[in-house]
C-alpha cells in the first residue's frame, strides 16, 4: 500500500466555470494547509470538522494570491478513498488549475496516476473491486440504461449476490475438508444431498448471472446495427439522420464509402452502436470489394441490420442482394427500410410493396433526407433491441472480465454437482469447490494481484 499524499484534476479537461482539485493521503491537510489562507483568521484546515467547507485563498511562496477557493475536508475513514482528503474548488482555467496543482506537488504531494483515488477506496475498503470497475462504467454511461445498470453494480447489488454464494460454497467445503483429517474413520460431515441442491441452485443463479451479459454487453456498449443495402441507396444520409451530425460523406457518386464508419446514439434510453457500410454491388474496384467483404462482416456480427432500398431504383440485383445479406444474417432481426418515398407516387409505391410482399420482417418507408418517418424508424429499432427495463436494484452483467470468471465459476460448479452424482472421494470435491470459490473471489477482489488491479484502474480518467 502507497503511504504517499496524491493529487489531481478531477473535473473534465479544458477551461470551465469550476475546477475540482482532489489531494488524498496522511499528509493532505498539512500540504493543503501550506498553501491555503483561509478568510476567517481563527480557522485553519488541520482544526476544520470533517464534511465541511471553508472559504479562502491559494496563495504562492510570495504570498500571491492565485485564485478564491472553496476548501472542503473529509477525515479518515470518512471519505471516498477513506483516507484524509481535501477537494480545493477553485475557477476552471487552466492556467489557474496548474498552479495550484503545482504548488501542491511542490508541497509534498505526489501526480494521482489513472484510477488511483478508487484504487485506494478498494484497498482501504470502501468498495469492492466490482464496485469500483462499476464507477469507471458510471463516468462513461450514455444511456438512462447504462446509467442505472452502473448504479445498481456500484452499490452492491451484484456483490452482495456473489458474497451470498461464496458465504454458502465455504460452509461446505470447510466441512468437506474437515471430512479429510477423519479419512481413516470414513465419517461425512457434508450431507451430500444437502449439498447437491446446493450445488444445483448456485449453477442455476451463476447460469442466470451469466446469460445477462448479452444484455449487459449491449447496453454498456451499443446494440450493433449495420447499415447496408447496394451503393448510393442513402446510407450515410440515414446515418447522418440518426446521428443529428453530418457523420458521413454523402454523395451521387456510387462506392463513397469503401470503409465502415461508426457512432453510438441513445434513442428512448437504450445505446445504439451505428455502422455505416460499404454498398453492396459486383465491381472490379479492388479497394471498393475489400469495404464490402467489411460489410458481410459487419452483418455477421451485429444484432439488428437496417437494410436500405432505393425505392426509385429496384435494380435487377435485388435477388442477388436479398441472398447475400439474408445469408449472412442468420438469426439477427433485420428491418427493411425503404428509402427516397418523397421521389415516387402511390402507384410505384403499391408496386414495391407487391415486390415485397413475401417478406416477413418490418417494413419501414422513409425519406432520409426529408426525414419522413423517423420516428418509426427509431419505434422499430427499439422493438427490434428486445431488451428487458433495467429497474433499480437489478443486477446485470455488463463486464468482461466478470463474465469469464463466471464462465470459469460455471464449468467448476457443474464438475462439483457431477462429482456427487459419480460419488468422487472429498478431496476431489474441495478442489473443485475452491476453483468456483476463486473464479467468483475474482470478481469482487477478494482473490486479486497487482497485474490484475494495476490493468484494471490503469482504464480509469486521472483524478478518479
Amino acid at each position: 500500500m502507497n503511504h504517499s499524499t496524491i493529487t489531481a484534476i478531477s473535473t473534465a479537461p479544458g477551461v470551465g466555470g469550476i475546477a475540482v482539485i482532489r489531494v488524498s493521503g496522511q499528509d493532505a491537510l498539512s500540504i493543503t494547509e501550506a498553501i491555503f489562507q483561509p478568510k476567517s483568521k481563527s480557522k485553519n484546515i488541520l482544526n476544520q470538522s470533517a464534511n465541511t467547507v471553508q472559504y479562502g485563498s491559494i496563495v504562492n511562496k510570495k504570498d500571491e494570491i492565485i485564485d478564491d477557493v472553496l476548501v472542503t475536508v473529509f477525515h479518515a475513514p470518512h471519505s471516498f478513498t477513506g483516507e484524509d482528503t481535501v477537494e480545493i474548488a477553485c475557477h476552471g482555467s487552466i492556467f489557474i488549475q496548474q498552479q495550484i496543482l503545482q504548488l501542491l506537488i511542490d508541497a509534498g504531494c505526489q501526480l494521482a496516476k489513472p484510477g488511483e483515488f478508487t484504487q485506494r477506496a478498494f484497498l482501504n475498503g470502501k468498495m469492492d473491486l466490482s464496485q469500483a470497475e462499476a464507477v469507471a462504467d458510471l463516468i462513461a454511461s450514455t444511456s438512462a440504461s447504462a446509467h442505472r445498470m452502473s448504479v445498481s453494480q456500484m452499490r452492491g447489488g451484484f456483490s452482495n449476490e456473489l458474497i451470498q454464494l461464496r458465504t454458502h460454497l465455504i460452509d461446505f467445503v470447510s466441512l468437506i475438508e474437515l471430512e479429510l483429517d477423519f479419512n481413516e474413520e470414513d465419517v461425512e460431515f457434508a450431507d451430500r444431498a444437502q449439498l447437491k441442491n446446493l450445488t444445483n441452485e448456485i449453477e442455476q443463479h451463476i447460469a442466470k448471472l451469466s446469460d445477462s451479459f448479452s444484455v449487459g454487453n449491449a447496453l454498456k456498449n451499443g446494440i450493433p446495427v449495420a447499415l447496408v443495402g447496394e451503393t448510393n441507396v442513402g446510407k450515410s444520409t440515414l446515418l447522418n439522420l440518426l446521428l443529428n451530425e453530418e457523420k458521413a460523406i454523402v454523395s451521387d457518386i456510387h462506392g463513397t464509402t469503401r470503409d465502415v464508419i461508426e457512432d453510438n446514439i441513445s434513442i428512448r434510453g437504450i445505446n445504439f452502436r451505428f455502422i455505416d457500410t460499404a454498398g453492396i454491388r459486383n465491381t472490379t474496384d479492388t479497394i471498393e470489394n475489400l469495404g464490402i467483404e467489411r460489410t458481410y462482416k459487419q452483418i455477421e456480427q451485429a444484432s439488428i441490420v437496417l437494410w436500405l432500398v432505393d425505392c426509385t431504383q429496384l435494380t435487377e440485383h435485388i435477388e442477388w442482394l436479398t441472398e447475400k445479406i439474408e445469408k449472412r444474417a442468420i438469426g439477427k432481426k433485420i428491418i427493411l427500410v425503404f428509402n427516397k418515398i418523397d421521389l415516387i407516387n402511390n402507384e410505384e409505391l403499391a408496386v414495391i410493396k407487391q415486390i415485397f410482399s413475401q417478406y416477413e420482417g418490418d417494413r419501414i418507408f422513409i425519406s432520409a433526407k426529408n426525414k419522413t418517418n423517423s420516428e418509426k424508424l427509431e419505434q422499430s429499432l427499439i422493438n427490434a433491441a428486445q431488451l428487458p427495463a433495467i429497474e433499480p436494484g437489478d443486477v446485470v452483467v455488463s463486464n468482461v472480465r466478470h463474465y469469464e470468471a463466471l464462465q470459469q465459476a460455471h464449468s467448476a460448479i457443474c464438475r462439483v454437482y457431477d462429482g456427487l452424482e459419480a460419488g468422487i472421494t472429498s478431496d476431489f470435491l474441495s478442489q473443485d469447490i475452491r476453483e468456483c470459490l476463486y473464479a467468483l473471489g475474482t470478481i469482487t477482489g477478494q482473490v486479486s494481484n497487482d497485474e490484475i488491479l494495476a490493468n484494471i484502474f490503469g482504464k480509469f480518467c486521472i483524478g478518479k
